[in-house]
This record gives C-alpha cells, sequence and structure tokens, in this order.
C-alpha cells in the first residue's frame, strides 16, 4: 500500500483549458489515473530535475476539443448526439515518447488502465489541451502512486457444529450465513446441515439472533491462518504486488540487520 512504487501523473503542463474543470482540479483528476507500465523498467526521478529523461519519465498528451454535430435532429436534447468529444475520457491520453524509448520499449503499450475513466465535460468551442509527466514513485508520498484500490487481511473463520441440525432448522440457519457457507444434505430423507466452506463466512453473528439454534454453533477463527486480500489498480497483478512487497520488507529486514552489525559492542 504504501511502498510499492508506480508510474503516476506527477507535472502537468496546461497549454489551454477552457473547460470548466480548474488547471489544479484538472491536474488531480490527471494524477488519479492508474498507469499501465511496470515500474521497474524506470529509476526515480532525482529531486530537482525539470526535464525528464527516457530512463524515468513517461509523457502523456491529452489534446481534444468539443464541437457541434451538424448531423443532429433540431429537436434532439440528448449531448451524445448533440456534440463531438463532449466527453474526454482516460481514453484520449496519448503516449507521446521521450529520448529513445521506442528504441527501449519496442513492445510497450503505455496507457491508462482503464479507457473509461471520465476527465472532464465540455461543451462547443471549449478544449483541453495538456501534457502529463509521469514520475516513479511510492503510496507513502502521495496516494496516487499506491498500486492497490484495498489491501487487508482476516483471519479464517472456524464454523463448527455442536450437533446435528436437520430440516427446517437447518434452513433457517443456511439463511444465517453467507451463500456457500452452509450446505443442506439429504441423508435418509432428511434435511441435514452441514459446513460446506467456512472462508466464505463475513462472521455477521446473525445465527445468534436465533434461541434455537444459538447453542448449536460455535464461531471461532484458526488463530494462525491468515487470508490475505489484495485488489490491484491494474497497474500490477496483486502476486506480482506481493512478491514485490515482500522484497521490500526483506531489503529493510537486512538493512536492520547490517545496521545492528555496524554497531561496536561493549
Amino acid at each position: 500500500l504504501p511502498e510499492v512504487p508506480t508510474m503516476a501523473v506527477e507535472k502537468v503542463f496546461v497549454y489551454n483549458n477552457t473547460s470548466i474543470v480548474q488547471d489544479e482540479i484538472l491536474a488531480h483528476r490527471l494524477g488519479l489515473i492508474p498507469i499501465r507500465a511496470d515500474p521497474r523498467l524506470f529509476e526515480y526521478r532525482n529531486q530537482g530535475d525539470e526535464e525528464g529523461t527516457e530512463i524515468d519519465t513517461l509523457q502523456f498528451q491529452l489534446k481534444i476539443k468539443c464541437s457541434r454535430n451538424p448531423q443532429a435532429a433540431k429537436e434532439s436534447s440528448d449531448p451524445n448526439e448533440l456534440y463531438f468529444n463532449h466527453k474526454v475520457y482516460s481514453k484520449h491520453m496519448t503516449w507521446v515518447p521521450l529520448g529513445n524509448q521506442t528504441e527501449l520499449f519496442p513492445d510497450a503499450d503505455f496507457r491508462p488502465v482503464h479507457d473509461d475513466i471520465l476527465i472532464a465535460l465540455l461543451r462547443p468551442g471549449q478544449e483541453i489541451d495538456v501534457l502529463m509527466h509521469c514520475v516513479k514513485g511510492i503510496g507513502k508520498d502521495h496516494a496516487k502512486f499506491s498500486p492497490v484500490a484495498t489491501a487487508s487481511y482476516r483471519l479464517l473463520p472456524d464454523i463448527t457444529l455442536l450437533q446435528p441440525i436437520e430440516d427446517e432448522a437447518a434452513e433457517v440457519l443456511q439463511k444465517c450465513f453467507s451463500p456457500g457457507v452452509i450446505e443442506i444434505q439429504n441423508i435418509k430423507g432428511k434435511k441435514v446441515a452441514r459446513v460446506a466452506n467456512a472462508r466464505l463466512d463475513t462472521f455477521s453473528r446473525e445465527v445468534f439472533r436465533h434461541e434455537s439454534l444459538k447453542n448449536l454453533v460455535r464461531l471461532a477463527r484458526v488463530r494462525n491462518h491468515y487470508i490475505f486480500s489484495v485488489e490491484s489498480t491494474g497497474i500490477l497483478p496483486p502476486d506480482v504486488l506481493v512478491s514485490e512487497a515482500i522484497k521490500i520488507l526483506m531489503g529493510k529486514c537486512q538493512r536492520f540487520l547490517n545496521e545492528l552489525d555496524s554497531v561496536p559492542m561493549e
């Protein structure tokens, strides 16, 4: 969440912006658009460098102008029919290679992760003409560099049925949990409840609202079984993000051990 690096828009050069979106707000919105670019291919830009280079900067251009549709019906009030380019999407951002980037990345497809992120709305005569510089950074410095939408963990649920639960009670029990947690089996003509997949449980504790069931079920957590959930923004796959985070953690541990070794013992 805070230390796996990504590429994001850092500087926005506004050549023309006649939309109702102020320059600062436009730059902020552009900065939060996730860019599909492997950060491992780039270096960090040095502080104070005004001009980017091919090894530390990605350049994008957004140049679009809204105009009327002369073929639109006179009685129409639908903006999609009346105007051309009245919605500015992330798909309108185009990569402009810096230096010899076309040779360094011959198979690269640098672009926003999603093409349908709405940036601004325009009306006839309004236009946006900006140039963006994407640099490598980490979420600790700014949230726009964070590679994940969420990263969380929980303990594995442990659901135990203390005695057989059958027929109508089994159906009530099934409704108390998330779909897939409890399944009902037909054994010798009776409906019998069993725990199918405790991992799907959200610990709603709904079962304790039923007097006939609350003493028949024990809810607990497996103390040494963690379930990590990593939702990527699309810049890198979750498995790559986790492995990169582990590398960073290993580097921290190694630095700590090196510092301990360098401290003179009395």
